[in-house]
């Protein structure tokens, strides 16, 4: 494991649009800053710019209601219309009050509201919008690797984080919805404690512990900095996504 970590924003990142090569403004980004991509690194990615890119974007507008969107937005007090956008990125509601309704996505993670964001997203007053998560944020995050590799020559890991909270603790964390390079839960069962004792039921959730720590640089309101590179990490190599982070739902004591 690291003995010495790394984190290393980068600051004043340009605003992304559809259809931008996101891979190439980030090293654009990394050359700004004085940094070259190295074996080994970590980049964490913002799931908001990797959505933006790929024109996740849903006008409400647009969208058409059902009577079950009706009836619980009336429950959580939502626009119907975002209320029908959380279900059809969802496959099932798992608990809901006002303000808010915590979903299992359809990429298997459970979040609140889907993850759909309205925040720090330029939208017009006669056509609100809302940001989706990405349609396949493993698949998005093994792209960009592939792409990196590409460009530097340097095998590196990708995570693409978000923020969500937990059902036993205030406040939210990031955590990792895509990766790919590494494995992103290490199974420590049957390594022995400080005193020869093997352990049982050990296992590290990785991606989660560094998509945390590049949020905590990343900030949560105007800092701008959806990129952060990690250094130190040592990863062992996978080419494993994000799923082996979501827990079965039998096993799920909170559902």
């Amino acid at each position: 494991m690291a003995q010495r970590l790394e984190l290393l924003a980068l600051p004043d990142f340009p605003l992304v649009e559809p259809g931008d090569d996101l891979a190439k403004m980030i090293l654009d980004s990394l050359h700004r800053s004085g940094y070259v991509l190295q074996q080994g690194d970590v980049l964490v990615i913002a799931q908001k710019i990797v959505s933006k890119s790929e024109n996740r974007y849903a006008y409400l507008k647009d969208v058409r209601v059902s009577q079950e969107a009706l009836d619980l937005a009336e429950k959580v007090d939502k626009d119907p219309r975002l209320v029908q956008l959380i279900l059809d990125e969802s496959v099932e509601v798992i608990r809901h009050r006002p303000g808010v309704v915590i979903v299992e996505h359809r990429l298997g993670y459970v979040h609140a509201n889907a993850g759909i964001d309205q925040s720090n997203i330029f939208s017009e007053l006669d056509s609100p919008r809302v940001l989706l998560l990405p349609t396949d944020a493993d698949q998005s995050a093994a792209r960009l690797r592939e792409e990196f590799f590409a460009s530097s020559g340097a095998e590196i890991s990708v995570i693409i984080n978000d923020s969500a909270g937990r059902a036993w603790r205030n406040g939210t964390l990031g955590f990792a919805i895509g990766t790919a390079g590494f494995e992103p839960v290490v199974d420590m069962v049957g390594e022995t404690d400080l005193f020869g004792r093997p352990l049982e039921t050990t296992s590290v959730a990785v991606g989660d512990e560094l998509a945390a720590a590049a949020s905590f640089l990343m900030g949560q309101a105007d800092e701008s900095v959806p990129v952060v590179l990690i250094r130190g990490a040592k990863l062992r190599k996978s080419e494993h996504g994000s799923g082996s982070l979501v827990r079965e739902k039998s096993q799920d004591l909170f559902r």
